[in-house]
Parts: structure tokens; C-alpha cells; sequence
């Protein structure tokens, strides 16, 4: 099936030193670009993440220490893999929960500004999971009827999940094949940052999501409290986190200057 494209859609995967979006780093990342003429260009890169890779995290996607010790850092890469990815839109395999988050955090740290706003997020995982409950190798076998060789291998699961997505697009009538419905679908949380520290309400102010005031609004308790900020801004949060709660506490504050 050809995607109904209005601009790049952006499949990519991501091999790190863990799950901590906001300590550990990627070691590997694969993109795949479908354009809206059905054109598609590919990228590759291992990246030396700067610090040790642990062995649970080598056990599962078999890249060690010494197969990155000469490979370009994120830093290096960064605006390059910047422009790449410039007007896409994004998609993955539980990409909206960790790999979109981490990759957010990489160009964070690598001082790039990598504008998020108005992409649109396809998490073909979630759909998977609100379809049929499973796990990529098993969602590939299920929509494919192929086996998914070398898994854990950043490529091999990046192709895998765009074979899947557009199975999915072909099994379920319901879904539209529309970029804006997909991200709706696809999205499991009304967060502002991609942690979920900091969620929307149902009147769609930002409230705290963690913690003793969970549910307080983000400007009622940096009005009451406002060390809480800095508590926050030196702690170990999400840099993309401490982001959008800067954002929050200017906006309020150019809001009580122009009164």
C-alpha cells in the first residue's frame, strides 16, 4: 500500500546503553525515509556513546565497547542527522515512549535545536498492541508471515516495523491511512513532555504528574513553591522535561509583565 504522505515519514530505530532517557546514550540508529512520492532513503550509523556499554545491554543487541570505540559521536552527527530529518514525521516500534524521547535528549545534549512542533508520532506499537497484543517478532510473523531475522539489529527492526505498519494499514479498515489519524491513534497519554512528567488536564492546563503534587498545576506551584523549579532543574530529569517547564514558567512570566 502507497502512504497518503503530505510530507517525509521518518521510520527509525534505536540500540542505547539502556533505558534511561535521561543518563543512557544510542550506540546505533537506523532511519528509513519514505517521501511522499514513495521514494525511500536509508541511513546507518553506530555512535560512540561516550561512556561504557553494559553487557546486558550488549547481550541483547550485540554491540560492545570496541565495535564503536572509533565511530562519530551523536555530537558529530547531529546536525547533519538534523537536516536529514527536517519537516518528517515520525514512526516506530514503541517509539513514542523511548526512542523518540532519547533521541530528543541526544540532540538536546548535543546543543542542536531539534524542533519537535508539529510532527506528528506514529507508534505502529501501540497500534499493534490495540489490535492484537503482541511483540514485534510475533507482530511480523502475525502481519507478514515471515520470520523477523537478526532482531535486536537496528535495521532489521526498522524494516520490520515499516513491513508491519503498512500490513496493518492493509488488515484493519479502520484505520486510515492518514498521517494526523495515525498519531491520534497512536497516542496512548495527553503528555507535554515525553517523559509524562508533566501531562495535560481536561482543561488542558499542564499539571504535574509525579510525585506529592501530582495533578497540581505546573503555574499554581511555581507561583507557591518556587524553588520547586530549581529543585527540578538540578535533579535527574529529562532534558527535554526541564525544556518544557522553562517554557512554562516564561510563558507565565512575560504573561504577568504584560499585564
Amino acid at each position: 500500500m502507497k502512504l497518503e504522505l503530505k510530507r517525509p515519514l521518518i521510520f527509525f530505530d534505536l540500540e542505547t546503553t539502556g533505558i534511561n532517557i535521561a543518563k543512557d546514550r544510542i550506540v546505533e540508529i537506523a532511519i528509513l525515509k519514505i517521501n511522499p512520492n514513495g521514494n525511500k532513503e536509508s541511513k546507518e550509523y553506530r555512535i560512540n556513546p561516550t561512556i561504557p556499554i553494559p553487557k546486558e545491554a550488549s547481550a541483547i543487541h550485540g554491540i560492545y565497547d570496541a565495535d564503536v570505540q572509533d565511530k562519530p559521536t551523536f555530537k558529530a552527527i547531529a546536525k547533519d542527522l538534523s537536516r536529514f530529518m527536517q519537516g518528517c514525521d515520525f514512526a516506530g516500534y514503541n517509539s513514542n515512549k523511548f526512542d523518540v524521547p532519547l533521541l530528543v535528549e541526544e540532540f538536546l545534549r548535543a546543543d542542536v535545536d531539534f524542533n519537535i512542533k508539529n510532527r506528528k508520532f506514529i507508534d505502529v506499537q501501540t497500534i499493534f498492541h490495540k489490535m492484537e497484543q503482541r511483540t514485534l517478532s510475533a507482530a511480523y510473523k502475525f502481519y507478514c508471515t515471515k520470520e523477523l531475522v537478526n532482531a535486536h539489529s537496528a535495521l532489521a527492526d526498522v524494516e520490520a516495523t515499516y513491513e508491519v505498519f503498512a500490513a496493518q494499514l492493509e488488515r484493519y479498515s479502520e484505520l486510515k491511512n492518514d498521517i494526523d489519524f495515525l498519531h491520534d491513534f497512536s497516542s496512548k497519554t495527553s503528555n507535554v513532555d515525553f517523559a509524562g512528567r508533566i501531562v495535560y488536564n481536561e482543561k488542558g492546563e499542564e499539571v504535574f504528574n509525579f510525585g506529592k503534587h501530582k495533578g497540581k498545576t505546573v503555574t499554581r506551584l511555581l507561583k507557591e513553591e518556587p524553588s520547586y523549579y530549581n529543585w527540578m532543574m538540578e535533579g535527574d530529569f529529562p532534558l527535554y522535561t526541564k525544556k518544557i517547564l522553562t517554557e512554562i514558567k516564561l510563558r507565565e512570566l512575560q504573561t504577568k509583565l504584560s499585564l
